[in-house]
């Protein structure tokens, strides 16, 4: 379009906040230290998924309504690329009463991956009630407002997070990303600005000052944050 000026915002890896059992949040700190199974957990925690799989598996077919390893089975399906047998998982744990807020996180996440965003806000405000200091939800919760074009929700969200995690460069860079998706340019180039100040380091902060600097048209930016 003649005249107009496309920037496509760098976003960073938003999906960042997957965490799972027996391993750590982004802040460093334990997620699940329950256990289904030594055996199948250790296989977990050491990364065999396959053998995490087999374990699991073996754990439901003697206790089938064991709700903590239907959730660890979904997660070695995740880590093993088999994002339907995942997902299934994931609601089996929740339909038998888990409440843990990493397992909505990462069903959200679940939903989020295969497009469907009403669901993955659903799950991430459970994660989010579950689990109100943890930041991941918030941030992920505020990733899928913004999918879905409620861009004052996912700010609002995204303001939680880095009051829970104010070193969270993600957080701030998508929460200018919205600023810049509401255009408002002015806040956008702000937050862009003081980041970069504070993590010289991080290059979406760099890379979308110098977009929006080489702008002629800010009114006419197409925003898009990369997935």
């Amino acid at each position: 379009m003649t005249g107009t000026t496309t920037i496509r915002l760098v976003a960073a890896i938003l999906l960042t906040a997957i965490v799972g059992p027996l391993t750590a949040s982004a802040g460093g700190n334990p997620v699940s230290q329950q256990i289904c199974n030594t055996a199948a957990d250790y296989a977990l925690g050491s990364e065999d998924y396959q053998q995490a799989i087999r374990l699991h598996r073996q754990v439901l077919e003697a206790d089938p309504a064991n709700a903590l390893a239907h959730y660890h089975l979904g997660f070695a399906y995740r880590m093993a690329g088999r994002p339907s047998d995942e997902l299934r998982e994931y609601l089996e744990a929740a339909r038998l009463g888990l409440k843990q807020w990493d397992l909505f996180l990462n069903l959200g996440l679940a939903y989020l991956e295969q497009g469907d965003v009403a669901q993955s806000i659903d799950s991430f405000k459970q994660a989010a009630v579950l689990g109100p200091g943890h930041s991941e939800a918030h941030f992920n919760l505020g990733l899928a407002y913004e999918r879905a074009g409620k861009l004052a929700d996912a700010l609002d969200e995204m303001s939680r997070s880095i009051a829970l995690a104010p070193r969270d460069p993600d957080a701030r860079n998508m929460r200018a990303t919205i600023f810049a998706e509401m255009r408002d340019y002015g806040r956008a180039r702000k937050e862009w600005t003081q980041l970069e100040r504070d993590r010289p380091d991080y290059a979406p902060a760099r890379a979308n000052l110098a977009l929006l600097d080489k702008s002629c048209h800010p009114q006419d930016i197409l925003l898009q944050a990369s997935r």
